[in-house]
């Protein structure tokens, strides 16, 4: 069996990388929450590849979510598919470089 992990980095890699779950979920006949509501067999043929099986019988997509502002990983929590993904998923790691640069900037105060 093949298994992929999809990794999402940025803002602009989680927002097409949102973007291609609420694809492939649509194409598995998987629902928001990462239930199966689809017609056909051919459906989960293969969606192991994308997807773990969880015990409730929801799938939840094999992917990493990182980012180093908050603002990106809570527009995908509040999206359409947001509840698809774990939480452990979501990776937002605070660079002190950019504050220092704000800083510097006049953006924040010292």
């Amino acid at each position: 069996m093949r298994e992929i992990v999809h990794i999402q980095a940025g803002q602009c890699g989680n927002q097409i990388g949102t973007k291609f779950w609420e694809v492939i979920s649509d194409e598995h006949g998987i629902d928001p929450a990462g239930n199966y509501v689809g017609d056909s067999a051919l459906q989960l043929d293969r969606v192991n590849v994308y997807y773990n099986e969880a015990s409730s019988h929801k799938y939840v997509p094999r992917a990493v979510l990182v980012d180093l502002e908050p603002g990106t990983m809570d527009s995908v929590r509040s999206g359409a598919f947001g509840q698809l993904f774990r939480p452990d998923n979501f990776i937002f790691v605070s660079c002190p470089h950019r504050r220092y640069e704000e800083e510097t900037r006049g953006a924040l105060p010292p």
